[in-house]
């Protein structure tokens, strides 16, 4: 399919020169022949033309007169407009081009450099038009891009997240839980602006969606471990604590494939430190205080929480009340005390996730 041909005006008094002209032009474009700056303005209110080429000489409104009038207003304002002119001074070329013209042609002119020149002006137009809707659009385009990332990269999380729970059965729904709980503990900081400094800088929702992540080196522990219904043995309890070490392993693999390691970094950190203890007794590392990253102290309080209200083979599931308890009586020795007091402050948002997943 040819594309669709360009429609010029071509403005004259002078019938021959606009013969001439038409002549020229018509096996390229559509056009339409006006006599006088007048008849233009009736017709261009009604359809706008790709490109005017316009005399200067004429009576009653002359072509400067015509353009200021095209350029003042706000339909025809990008039109492309070309004075055609029997002048060759330079004073009257820099004044149609101050008008707004793109360019000025004198005749009687080559044919070869009129098609020519209009070929230019038209291909120069249409890639500004392009910028425009680029411009316009790229807002929208990088939104776009992003969700798709961000989606990917969900997924992604999501897929390694579900493997550890299909394998982790004793704790199903834990994962998602701890999300829930985490993005209560993350809103509430934030609004309370505590730790305002070292979460400036956070993408909360990537912050959030890494968190799936945190228990992912479960999948290195041995099944007749990770589902044995008892008490473990002090032997098989250091093999589950391996599992923070070989989780930071397998993110860093992941990240080997990939240029953005942002929501990456977040859960690396999740998954090393959620088991690191304030008062140092914690592992793998025996971080403490705020040696522990700010990720893996909000996330021991959601993790603790969700164990406790849980119920597991070996035990059963504590209260609302006395998980709140037990989470408040370890302030300062497991648990951050300044994060402490944010989650008890939001305590009873944690109560109604814990009754709606019941």
């Amino acid at each position: 399919m040819s594309a669709k041909r360009k429609l010029l005006f071509l403005v004259d008094d002078d019938a021959t020169n606009l013969a001439v002209a038409y002549g020229i032009l018509e096996d390229y474009y559509d056009l339409l022949t006006f006599n006088s700056g007048d008849r233009l303005m009736k017709t261009i209110e009604k359809t706008v033309p790709d490109l005017i080429l316009l005399d200067v000489e004429m009576p009653e409104m002359n072509g400067y007169e015509v353009i200021k009038i095209i350029k003042n207003n706000a339909k025809t304002a990008h039109t492309p407009v070309i004075f055609l002119t029997a002048k060759s001074d330079s004073k009257s070329e820099l004044e149609g081009l101050s008008l707004g013209a793109i360019d000025y042609i004198v005749k009687p002119f080559s044919p070869p450099l009129l098609l020519k020149r209009i070929e230019v002006h038209l291909l120069v137009e249409s890639q500004k038009q392009e910028l425009l809707y680029f411009n316009a659009n790229l807002q929208q385009m990088v939104e776009t891009k992003t969700k798709t990332v961000v989606e990917l990269q969900n997924a992604v999380l999501k897929t390694m997240a579900e493997l550890v729970e299909f394998r982790d059965d004793v704790t199903g729904g834990h994962i998602e839980r701890t999300q829930k709980y985490l993005r209560i503990l993350l809103e509430a900081s934030q609004e309370q602006e505590v730790y305002k400094e070292e979460t400036a800088s956070w993408d909360l929702e990537l912050v959030w969606q890494s968190a799936q992540l945190h228990d992912v080196g479960k999948i290195a522990i041995r099944d007749d471990i990770l589902k044995k219904p008892g008490k473990l043995t002090p032997e098989e309890f250091e093999e589950v604590k391996a599992h923070p070490v070989f989780g930071e392993k397998v993110i860093a693999k992941i990240g080997e494939n990939t240029t953005d390691k942002t929501f990456l970094e977040y859960a690396r950190i999740f998954a090393l430190t959620h088991h690191e203890k304030w008062n140092g007794t914690g592992y793998p590392s025996g971080l403490k205080g705020k040696e522990i990253p700010l990720q893996g102290r909000m996330l021991a309080i959601v993790d603790v929480y969700d164990a406790l209200v849980s119920e597991r083979p070996y035990k059963k599931a504590f209260t609302h009340e006395e998980a709140v308890k037990i989470i408040t009586e370890d302030s300062g020795k497991h648990f951050d005390p300044i994060l402490v007091d944010v989650f008890l402050s939001v305590a009873d948002k944690f109560k109604k996730c814990t009754e709606l997943d019941r």
